[in-house]
């Protein structure tokens, strides 16, 4: 992206440190009647919360008497600046802009299959949303399995809206390709007429309106049917949630959809939606997108806006998509993109516009991180960097990036700090989770401080990366296991602090947040189980320079090829299977009583063939 001028860019500094595998990790496990106690001691002792807090390596950065002379960096906002005309946002949502999505046998409800068949009068808004409301409304009676990937559905909001966009269609004037197409929303922004709880006990007050990035979705005709469920306050990667109930990953019911976006993972991975809202603060849209084997973009840093919504970790998080396929992805991502001009950085990025003409295909691999990765991940996430490089022209670089053990734990502090912050009392939430921001209360001011100078060398060692190799995308596994296995039912009751497993989840995605940088997963595999029935799904992580999203998506869409024609069996669907359009034409519309699911959970796989 040379020829792009940046606002807040790094000066390219590199730091040469050979990679340190991190040392083992000793955090205890909390469950059940531990886990209770357990949380009313350390929040009561602080001297039991520092010990925690040392324990797991919090302190660390202490020790590196290198960062005295560094200079913190506090935003990791770095903003591609417009250098021509923009386009016009309803050229976005045109038909003819929208790519088709793969003509396979396992193909998921996409955009395009939503717009065609209104097109086509083989069925409405209404009819989709009269067949998807049974499914997922809470207070169905009975209610049925994917309701628990949901929070909450306003029927008045969603039946009119519905309506507003079958009389567009019957009068012949549609407003673009995501008119009528249901979509779902993370509980962490706001949307008039909705509550927001984070996931807690607790209802939150509105911050005075919908939030930008789904107000643009709705502008172009989009249906919300739903807030999804999610981790108790962005606070973990399982989505383990023992008061709203927890989903269960689509393609093994004894696995963990992921978090902490994990019920909009649901919705898109068992075909309730093509795609969804997410928010990224520590890979919360990469980590649940690949485990439900679904796509997953984190955008940079500020680009997109949830305004006027308060966010959890301001320097962490971001807001961006989960979907079916890249053809929903990419549309979904351009239209919450739209610069709004109420944020500062948000109107500064140049608006989002399809990449044009040949583009660097540079993939970088960190060998010793990579490798960190358990093995059957590892076989499928370099069988598809194979196939990338022998069928789609790329190349692949050696890399070093240094501090990625110290790097991830100033990450995590900064961001548990971040969201404790905003707590005045914990008392309402879980057991777990005031365990975490325990801990966050207690780290000393010094910490804090030294992680952002960790932050600051990791952005300068990353703009020298992309100065030496323009259009450089990192590759990584998403995460380095096959999935979050559910070790105790009794855990989705009471729920469960494995901090260790944590870390471990997270081992990868960290970077694209602490830094800002943008990062897209995409599914090459699954994975045999230890637990349950069906295979899980594996996910490959791409991150690139700021403002690379467009770079990223190319990316994705080649990735996506090799999905569906370089991966042995190709891709294949969850046993939890629930298509909105397929329902309506067994006669589950306007007016139907949908009594159940028609799959249990992980029954079946439909395969592609190749």
């Amino acid at each position: 992206m040379a020829s792009l001028k940046f606002a807040n860019y790094p000066a390219a500094q590199q730091t040469s440190l050979p990679y340190s595998v991190p040392p083992p990790a000793k955090n205890p496990i909390f469950r059940g009647i531990p886990l209770v106690v357990g949380a009313h001691l350390v929040t009561a002792l602080p001297p039991l919360a520092s010990f925690l807090y040392n324990n797991a390596g919090f302190s660390c950065l202490r020790a590196l008497t290198e960062l005295d002379n560094k200079e913190t960096r506090y935003d990791p906002t770095v903003i591609p600046l417009a250098s021509g005309p923009a386009p016009a946002s309803s050229s976005y949502t045109a038909r003819d802009a929208l790519r088709a999505p793969p003509d396979v046998p396992a193909r998921f409800p996409s955009v395009a299959d939503y717009h065609n068949a209104y097109l086509e009068r083989r069925t409405t808004p209404s009819a989709v949303v009269a067949a998807l409301l049974p499914l997922i409304r809470r207070d169905a009676t009975p209610r049925n399995d994917h309701a628990t990937a949901f929070l909450e559905s306003q029927v008045e909001l969603i039946t009119a809206a519905a309506a507003a966009s079958t009389a567009r269609y019957a009068a012949g004037q549609p407003l673009g390709v995501l008119d009528g197409v249901p979509v779902a929303v993370k509980d962490e922004v706001d949307i008039e007429g909705y509550s927001k709880r984070y996931g807690s006990a607790r209802s939150f007050p509105g911050a005075g309106g919908t939030s930008w990035c789904v107000a643009q979705w709705e502008s172009a005709g989009a249906i919300v049917v739903g807030k999804t469920n999610m981790h108790e306050m962005g606070m973990d990667t399982t989505n383990l949630n023992p008061l709203h109930g927890t989903p269960r990953n689509p393609y093994n019911a004894s696995y963990y959809t992921g978090g902490s976006s994990g019920g909009s993972a649901y919705a898109v991975a068992a075909g309730l939606v093509p795609f969804a809202l997410g928010c990224d603060g520590g890979g919360s849209i990469r980590i649940p997108a690949s485990y439900c084997g679904v796509f997953g973009l984190k955008p940079s840093h500020g680009r997109v806006s949830d305004a006027p919504t308060p966010s959890l970790a301001n320097t962490s998080t971001v807001v961006g998509p989960i979907a079916a396929d890249m053809s929903a992805l990419e549309v979904a991502y351009r239209v919450m993109a739209a610069p709004d001009p109420a944020v500062p950085a948000s109107a500064s990025f140049a608006p989002p516009q399809r990449h044009q003409g040949d583009r660097p295909k540079v993939l970088g691999v960190c060998k010793a991180w990579f490798e960190r990765a358990d093995e059957p991940v590892r076989v499928k996430c370099q069988a598809a960097i194979d196939w990338l490089v022998a069928k789609r022209g790329y190349s692949v670089v050696e890399i070093e990036i240094p501090y990625l053990t110290e790097g991830q734990l100033a990450h995590a502090l900064t961001i548990m700090n971040e969201a404790a912050s905003a707590q005045r009392e914990l008392g309402y939430l879980s057991p777990a989770t005031r365990i975490l921001f325990a801990l966050a209360r207690t780290a000393p001011a010094g910490d804090f401080l030294l992680a952002q100078k960790v932050r600051g060398i990791l952005m300068a060692h990353l703009a020298w990366l992309f100065k030496e190799h323009p259009g450089l995308a990192i590759v990584t596994p998403t995460t380095p296991a096959v999935g979050w296995a559910i070790k105790r039912e009794s855990d989705l009751k009471y729920g469960c602090s494995d901090g260790d497993m944590s870390i471990r989840s997270m081992e990868y995605v960290w970077l694209a947040n602490f830094t800002g940088a943008p990062a897209i997963t995409v599914p090459v595999g699954y994975g045999e189980p230890v637990k349950g029935e069906g295979r899980v799904p594996i996910g490959l992580m791409a991150m690139g320079e700021w403002g690379s999203e467009e770079g990223l998506i190319e990316l994705g869409y080649d990735a996506e090829g090799y999905l569906n024609e370089g991966l042995e069996g190709g891709r294949v669907r969850p046993g939890d299977w629930a298509d909105g359009l397929s329902l309506v034409g067994e006669g589950k519309g306007e007016g139907s009583d949908v009594k159940g699911s028609e799959n249990g959970h992980g029954k079946e796989e439909v395969k592609v063939s190749v």
